[in-house]
């Protein structure tokens, strides 16, 4: 997180792309770069115009290693209408800085550092690096579940200010916010249609799209029972994939254990109806499917920890666990072995 943004002038070999043949999509050079955006699955690259900052039209497939377009389409994002089609006029102030800077001025554009720095999660530190107090600095694992979350979800949801238009220019970040705050008062998460596939959601309300971890999660029963994003992401970093506290399983069974009022009867294999150390054993490959897309055919994990069974795919057309691994299968075959589990549950499984 701290560093999402890279200094591609300071530091040319954090630029990913590969500039060494011509692509019609890339229309500026690695020269041209002022900052790389990203780096685990796309990498975007943006040059300062004025006191602003653009996005060139044209981004990194990291895991393919190819180019893409960059360009947010009519009809996909709410604030489109109020920007020029022009990708290049389309400045990341309003659009993006809020969430890859801290304390950005809306008045001046100007920021205290590029990136989530403390400030992004624990407030103002002007008092506590003269006087350090847990009194005068925000720690969000002593908020409640609601502001604890709010913390992360400022950056890792699709929504829109309250207040809109400011000093003239449509925001897509909440401004205003600061942690401890509730960000419902600044900013409001984007709404599913039930039944309609949307930019933003799939037709049952799941995310459709990256950076929408915060929609998901308000949807769980984890979040209405109050467990908090830092129960299992460490943002201040950890050795395992997504910052997760403990690897895999481990993770998910320190709460949903066999021998805890929250975890399944018997065995995991009896559970899961795989064998252990299989894919299909692995807690998130069924409540945490890869259904939310970031770039072309490239899909991170929902948050909704719900287990999307083949009758809502028929229903809803949102991808199901099941085929995600068995690919060539069909979502009345799957229905078919789940019905031949032992311990399904009809109200579950949707027959």
């Amino acid at each position: 997180m701290a560093n999402i943004l890279q200094d591609a002038r300071a530091k040319p070999e954090v630029v990913l792309g590969d500039f060494s043949e011509p692509n019609p999509l890339v229309t500026f050079r690695k020269e041209d770069i002022v900052f790389t955006y990203g780096s685990k699955w796309k990498q975007r690259y943006f040059t300062k115009i004025g006191r602003d900052y653009f996005v060139f039209p044209a981004q990194w497939d990291v895991r393919n290693r190819t180019w893409r377009r960059y360009y947010v389409r009519e009809g996909a994002d709410w604030w489109v209408v109020h920007y020029p089609a022009d990708q290049m006029k389309r400045p990341t102030g309003p659009l993006c800085d809020g969430c890859h800077s801290t304390n950005y001025d809306v008045a001046t554009g100007s920021v205290t550092e590029w990136n989530v720095g403390c400030e992004k999660c624990h407030g103002p530190g002007g008092a506590h690096v003269a006087q350090p107090s847990p009194a005068n600095i925000v720690n969000p694992g002593r908020l409640d579940y609601v502001r604890a979350a709010d913390v992360c979800i400022q950056c890792h949801s699709q929504g829109r200010p309250r207040s809109n238009p400011i000093r003239g220019r449509y925001y897509d970040w909440p401004v205003g916010y600061q942690p401890g705050r509730r960000l419902s008062t600044y900013w409001e998460l984007e709404k599913h249609r039930l039944g309609q596939e949307t930019f933003t959601h799939w037709p049952e309300g799941s995310a459709h799209k990256n950076r929408m971890q915060g929609n998901d999660y308000v949807t769980s029963v984890m979040y209405t029972r109050g467990v908090k994003c830092s129960h299992c992401h460490d943002v201040h970093g950890t050795p395992y994939n997504a910052e997760t506290i403990r690897p895999g399983n481990a993770l998910c069974l320190q709460c949903h254990g066999p021998r805890s009022p929250n975890g399944p009867r018997g065995s995991l294999e009896e559970h899961t109806h795989h064998p252990a150390d299989s894919p299909g054993s692995r807690c998130v490959e069924c409540h945490m499917p890869k259904i939310a897309r970031t770039i072309a055919d490239v899909y991170v994990r929902s948050h909704t920890f719900r287990f999307i069974t083949p009758a809502m795919t028929e229903a809803y057309g949102v991808p199901n666990p099941c085929l995600l691994c068995h690919t060539d299968k069909t979502n009345r075959w799957a229905a078919v072995q789940l019905r031949k589990w032992k311990n399904f549950s009809p109200w579950r499984v949707g027959n």
